[in-house]
């Protein structure tokens, strides 16, 4: 007999085991899932941009929140985490997560993962925990797993992208609203939006303060007094020009700095190749020549 006739024979008398998962329970406030999905690609002027969005699904009552993204940059990601927190009016003690980088510097298999310090301070800061899923284990964050399958399938199928990142969160929000968060979830028989009214008392207070979601990044004045992030150009006092400086970027905006002092913000673009200027910065240069 040949090989293939030894393989059925071990398949008959030692079949493969399948796979066996655990069913959670979480109690109201326990924990969060969190996750990143794609949602295609928008037109932004003459750039094309990859869209992604982050989604938070609280585990006990499946209420989530969603927001789309133009990337998933440290600044994209704690500014996500900070709209959520204040969406659900709490903090959950626990934030289930992947291995991704913003939050996950490393995790050796069979060890403890070594988180991001930016993550952690921000995590100190509202009071949650971190946790990381175990290496190539999505399985242990399956609820918001599935919370992405559904978006895929239920908000974005057959869904155009707008041109503006702001009118794709305001339908966001209105489909949280008006259909995801008050559905018949599958597996709880019960609304989420119900759910959550006994969930939110047992969630953590938010901080008088929010975090400061911005990356400090240091840059160099250009002698035209710019600076260049992502290939636009952001302008700056001329007497600043060929300084060294720091860029602080937050998801929607930048602010530049000389020391401790602000000379100057910008709304952040995401286009590409752009150049902003304001008058101020080259009105007494202007004079001067």
């Amino acid at each position: 007999g040949g090989l293939s006739i030894l393989k059925d024979y071990v398949r008959l008398v030692r079949p493969a085991r399948a796979p066996a998962f655990l069913t959670l329970a979480f109690a109201p406030g326990e924990c969060a899932q969190i996750d990143w999905g794609y949602a295609g690609r928008m037109q932004l002027g003459s750039t094309s941009r990859r869209v992604s969005f982050f989604l938070m699904v609280l585990c006990h009552s499946r209420k989530l929140y969603l927001e789309f993204t133009l990337g998933e940059a440290t600044e994209h990601f704690l500014g996500c985490h900070q709209n959520a927190f204040e969406f659900f009016g709490g903090v959950p003690r626990t934030a289930l997560l992947d291995n991704l980088k913003t939050a996950v510097l490393s995790h050796p298999r069979g060890q403890a993962a070594v988180f991001n310090p930016r993550y952690l301070d921000f995590a100190a800061h509202y009071g949650f925990t971190p946790k990381a899923c175990n290496v190539r284990a999505a399985n242990e964050k399956g609820r918001v797993e599935n919370g992405v399958g559904y978006v895929k399938k239920n908000f974005l199928n057959g869904f155009t992208l707008p041109t503006s990142l702001g009118a794709l969160n305001l339908a966001a929000r209105t489909w949280m609203d008006e259909v995801a968060n008050v559905r018949i979830h599958g597996e709880t028989r019960a609304r989420p939006s119900e759910l959550f009214e006994k969930e939110k008392p047992q969630l953590l207070p938010l901080t008088a303060l929010p975090a400061d979601t911005g990356v400090l990044r240091p840059v160099r004045a250009t002698n035209r007094f710019r600076v260049v992030h992502e290939t636009n150009r952001y302008s700056v006092p001329h007497r600043h020009a060929s300084a060294r400086l720091l860029l602080k970027c937050h998801a929607e905006r930048l602010c530049i700095y000389a020391g401790e002092v602000l000379i100057a913000t910008h709304p952040r673009s995401y286009e590409r190749h752009r150049d902003f200027e304001k008058p101020e910065h080259v009105q007494d240069l202007l004079e001067q020549r």
